[in-house]
């Protein structure tokens, strides 16, 4: 199989760069399969769950928010947040999925709450998933 050069940077810095065979990663309308020879685009990404395959194997991580483009051959993956499955904190992760059902269950939580636990419960399900490709 073709390999192309792929980059994943986020605010915290550079997390990835190196020849890959394919990157999976789920965009706002669904996950987005890109392998070498794939034709120039760009897509925001959602939450889910991004793998990275090498000749080496398989990485799996958290991804979540920012974007992906493909242009002239070369991948850079842009997300807000992105965390190797291997350096989750899971028993945070889960801490957080309990406070953001918590604040959900509450009847007086306003919209804003609701919305914004809604995303906490969204994103501490992202890594839980993530986390088990440890």
């Amino acid at each position: 199989m073709n390999t192309f050069p792929l980059t994943i940077v986020t605010p915290d810095g550079l997390q990835f760069e190196g020849q890959v065979l394919e990157l999976i990663v789920r965009t706002t309308t669904g996950d987005l399969g890109i392998m070498a020879g794939h034709m120039n685009c760009v897509a925001p990404l959602g939450m889910g769950l991004a793998t990275v395959v090498t000749e080496s194997g398989k990485r799996h991580a958290a991804c979540i928010g920012g974007m992906v483009s493909v242009l002239k051959g070369s991948v850079k993956l842009v997300p807000t947040t992105f965390e190797w499955a291997d350096k989750i904190d899971v028993a945070r992760a889960e801490k957080s999925e309990v406070r953001a059902k918590t604040v959900m269950a509450d009847k007086s939580s306003t919209d804003t709450d609701l919305r914004l636990a809604e995303a906490r419960l969204k994103r501490a399900l992202v890594r839980q998933r993530a986390a088990e490709f440890k």
